[in-house]
Parts: C-alpha cells; structure tokens; sequence
C-alpha cells in the first residue's frame, strides 16, 4: 500500500470506486441521514443539550471519518452512552442548557479527540484490551438504566430532576408519581408500543422517522401543546458556527480524567462495532488507525459545534443492511442533514419531547445485557463480580468511578489468574499413552511412589512461589512413599531468573530426600533458559525427557524411545529454539 493511502484510507477505495458501490452508498446514505435526525436530536437531548446540537455531531466528524476511518461500513456520530457520559460530566461543572454548559461539552469532545488522536499516533490501541467484558456490560448496562429513568420525566410529563444516580432517580420518582400528566402518559404508550411492534415484525422499517412525522402532524393539528405536551419549539436553522473551543486550566483539569476515560469508552464501543461488520464485509479494520480517525473525528468536529461522537450501533447496523459499500455513504448522511439544517429546521417545532424520550428509551433498553449476566453466574463468579461491581457503582455512584472500580476489579483478577494458575496431579488414562488431570479423569493410572505435575502458565517470578506451595501441598496428597516427581513441562512457555532459582532451590531440597525429579516436555524457549542457567548440568542430562511415558519407563528401568530430551536434539547447544 503506498505511503498516502497508508495516511489517508479514503484513497485506497476511491480508486476503484465502481457505479456498483456509489448505488449501494446512496440507498445507505440517505437510509441513515433520515435516521439520524430524530436518533440525533434525542441523543443531543440525553447529553443536555439543545436537540440541533445533534444534528452538528452529524455533519462535519462524519465527513472526517470517512476520509481517515478504516471501517467501510462504521456509521459516526452521537452515541446514547457517550451522551450520557457528557451529561454525568458536564452537569457538575455547569446548569445545562446554559452557554458555559454547552462550551465545556464541546471542550470535552476536543480533549476527547486530541487523546485519541495521540494514542493512535503512538499505536496505544491495545490499550481498550485493558477494558474486558464483563466490565463494558457492566457499564453499558447501568448507563443504559440511567439513560431511560431519565427519559421518564418526559414519558409521563413530570418534571423529574436529571440525575446519573438511579436510587435519586428513583426516590424522586416515587414522590412525584402522583402528577403523572395523562396525555403525556398516552402519548407514551402510544409512542413504545409502536416503536416494539415495528422493532420485532418490521426491522428494516424506519419506525423512528415514521412516529416523529406522525408527532409533529398530530401535534400541530390537534394543537396537543395546549392540553401540556411539551415541544421542542424553536430549532436553531443553517450551519453550526465556527469556533475554537474556550479553554481555561481550571476546565481543562476538571475534564481531563472524563476525556480520558470517554476516549478509551468511544473507541472501544466504535472498533468492537466495526469489527462486527468486518466479519460480515470481509473488510480490514486498522485499530490504530481508528483511533486517529476518531480522534480527527472529534478534534475537527468540536470546531464546528459538535459533542462527542463515535460508532453508533443502531446506524451502523442500519449502514450496513441498507447496503453501505464505501464511508462514502456517510458523507451521503451527512449531505441530508445539512439540507436538514438549512430548509428543514422549522418542520421541528411541534416535535413533542416524549416522541424523543420514547426512541430514547427504546433504543437504550436494548443494551440492557441479562443474558451474559446469568451465564457469567453459571460459569465464572470472578467474571459475574466485575459485572455486578461495575454495574452497581456505575448506576449508583457514577459513570467514571463505575468505570474505574470494573478496570481495577479486571487488572485485580488478571493478577490473581496470573500468580494462581492451573497447576495439577495427573495420571495415565489406562490403555493409552495420554496423561490427564486426576480429578477430571476418573480410573487413571497413578504410581503410589511417583508423583507426575502439570503447570499450564508461564513460570516466573509472580508465580514462583506458587508453584513451589502447591508442588509441597500435592506431596501431602500423595502420602510419604514419594520417590519421583515428574514435572510436565509442556504447558510452561516460558521461564526467568526468579523461577530458575527457585527450581535449583527445590531441586537440592528433594535431593537430600533422596527424591529424584525429572522433566518432560519441555519447550524449546524454557530448555534454552535451563541450558543457560546449568540446570542440565546440575540435575544431568539424563533426566530431561521428550514426554511422561519416557520418564515413567526410565524409573522403570525399562528402554526409552531416546535416552533423553537433550539427546534427541540435534544442536546439543539448545541454540535451536523450538
């Protein structure tokens, strides 16, 4: 690939863009701007902002992307969990729908786009490894709950304070359930019921658009904004203003630790999104090279008055069944909504806010994962607690403390995996040569003089001490008959200095009990690093064995396929690495 297509992915596909593609690009193009409009305003309005704010975060970062993103079928724009980060953020810094609100939203979304930009530069897009899966359901979970109490203000006419915390939500909820407005309350059975019933019989139905149309009509003719249904009202007409963002060092340090986290949360959300679609499409998907996308996205974006954005779900799936072919299609999308911004604006004043609140609710209670929940109960605890922790601290705490609590739980356990691997006492399965873990195996063959070790991790010094504890718990399972053990080195990738320590530590302690240790299957990598150290020399060559059946024979006394590990070698050396 030449240099400037490696800068710019948009040149490797414009170059043999075919009538084919632009057909498919077109019907996926103008399929998601209409989307967009209603999904947009909603999500500008769960972020607490005025509702025009998403049409802004659909027009210039989606044109950016499109020129430096890597995925062909990725929709850009507002997300609802990103939004509701904003909210959670901004909110304490600001009132919103104030001015200073709206600066410090769209400060985030620089921050947010110049840290991903550096990381992609630097080619940090393992980085998002750090957050797992239980951790990100965890989160998409609570944020999601979050998101629809918030919406039930709207839904049932009351004036319910925002908040990012449910029991708050909830308490206020309850005090407040006696003024629950009826026309608002059947608008928004109305609404759902329409929404669910075209989701599940007609998915490729733009349901959204049909039921903000029918809103509008209904609202303008009945003149329903009498009887108290609250409207959008007046939506700010032509192209965002361009401006570099307001920055103070107050403000950028109160917000820095939030673009962070929302950096690494967008990109996380847009690769796992586009690597979805590249399963589908057969395209190449450049984690690096999205994150500089991304970032450009949000960077550029934030100078014409867009929030934060990122890889949507619902309009990337739609992107994609509609027949996307190129990231031309968003430029497409984005062309509808700048007709939108221009001609359009006025359409929108009798958009009745429980319309925006119901698409809102629908789409978010999606996210809502209970099936991955009760499978991590059934089969891993640790997995359902990253879960479970997340999720509680999110909901009730916070998004970032929710999101810090799940990255610490994630890195706890990956430590304890790490130091407590699987280590085991195994046994020949009888009538065949294969040897496996007595307690999963039952009627193998165990000598009551010979103990044989399985260690299935990389050995070093966060484990060391491990294996030699669990070595001398197996000797008090065996009994005080031991005479040899047998450590199966085959599940060992590697060793260091620590370990080979320990080794020769234990290896003079046995030998004063008179208790002779042999190895098998050991990999070339850790049959170098024994070499090195003389632990072939301290313990001799003999006792180094190809696999268990030859060690076992060579207690026996009985002929080996090959005298030894070392002897089958062909550069006695170990210089040959395996």
């Amino acid at each position: 690939m030449a240099l400037s297509e490696r800068i710019i992915p948009a040149l490797s596909w414009l170059k043999s863009y075919s009538k084919l593609d632009f057909k498919g690009d077109l019907n996926a193009g103008l399929t998601v701007g209409v989307l967009v409009i209603p999904q947009g305003m909603a999500y500008a309005m769960i972020a607490g902002l005025p509702p025009v704010y998403g049409l802004y975060a659909s027009l210039v970062p989606v044109i950016i992307y499109a020129i430096f993103g890597t995925s062909r079928q990725l929709a850009v724009g507002a997300a609802a969990m990103d939004s509701l980060f904003v909210a959670a953020t901004v909110s304490v810094l600001a009132v919103q729908g104030t001015d200073n609100y709206i600066e410090l939203a769209i400060l985030l979304a620089f921050m947010m786009g110049a840290i991903q930009l550096l990381f992609g530069i630097l080619r940090l897009g393992f980085i998002v490894n750090f957050l797992s899966k239980p951790v990100i359901v965890g989160f998409t979970s609570a944020a999601a709950l979050v998101i629809a109490l918030n919406q039930v203000g709207y839904l049932l006419g009351i004036d319910l304070p925002k908040s990012n915390q449910v029991q708050y939500l909830v308490n206020d909820l309850v005090k407040l359930i006696g003024e629950i407005h009826l026309p608002s309350l059947i608008f928004t059975l109305i609404a759902i019921v329409f929404l669910v019933s075209f989701k599940i019989w007609f998915k490729k139905f733009p349901a959204a658009l049909v039921l903000l149309i029918a809103g509008i009509a209904a609202t303008y003719f009945l003149r329903l904004d009498n009887y108290g249904i609250d409207i959008i009202k007046e939506v700010p007409s032509g192209l965002p203003s361009v401006d570099i963002p307001t920055f103070s060092k107050g403000n950028v340090i109160n917000l820095l630790p939030a673009a962070i986290a929302l950096a690494l949360i967008a990109f996380m959300e847009a690769i796992s999104i586009a690597k979805a679609l590249e399963e589908k499409s057969g395209g190449k998907v450049n984690a690096n090279k999205e994150l500089i996308a991304l970032g450009s996205s949000n960077l550029v974006g934030s100078l014409f008055s867009s929030f934060s954005v990122t890889g949507g779900f619902s309009r990337s799936a739609v992107n994609s069944s509609a027949g996307a072919r190129t990231p031309l299609a968003g430029v497409i999308s984005s062309i509808v909504i700048l007709c939108t911004l221009l001609f359009l604006t006025d359409l929108f004043y009798f958009l009745p806010k429980v319309i925006l609140a119901a698409i809102i609710l629908v789409a978010v209670l999606g996210l809502i994962d209970i099936k991955s929940a009760k499978s991590w109960w059934r089969t891993d605890k640790k997995e359902f607690l990253m879960y479970a922790a997340t999720l509680v601290v999110t909901a009730t705490v916070g998004i970032q403390q929710g999101i810090v609590v799940g990255v610490v739980l994630s890195m706890l356990i990956l430590v304890y995996n790490v130091t407590t691997p699987h280590m085991a006492i195994v046994g020949k399965i009888p009538g065949t040569n294969l040897y496996r873990n007595m307690e999963r195996f039952i009627d193998v063959e165990l000598d009551s003089d010979v103990m044989i070790v399985r260690f299935d991790a990389r050995l070093f010094y966060a484990n060391a001490d491990y294996f030699r504890e669990k070595l001398l718990e197996f000797e008090k399972i065996k009994g005080g008959n031991l005479k040899a053990i047998i450590v199966d080195g085959s599940g060992i990738n590697s060793i260091d200095s620590t370990a080979i320590y320990m080794i020769r530590k234990l290896l003079i302690a046995y030998k004063r009990r008179k208790i002779q240790v042999l190895f098998s299957g050991l990999k070339g990598p850790v049959r170098d690093k024994f070499n090195q150290n003389r632990i072939y020399t301290e313990l001799g060559e003999e006792f180094f064995f190809v696999n268990i059946e030859d060690a076992e024979k060579y207690l026996r006394g009985e002929k080996t396929s090959y005298s030894s590990d070392v002897a089958r070698q062909s550069n006695f050396k170990l210089r040959v690495r395996r």
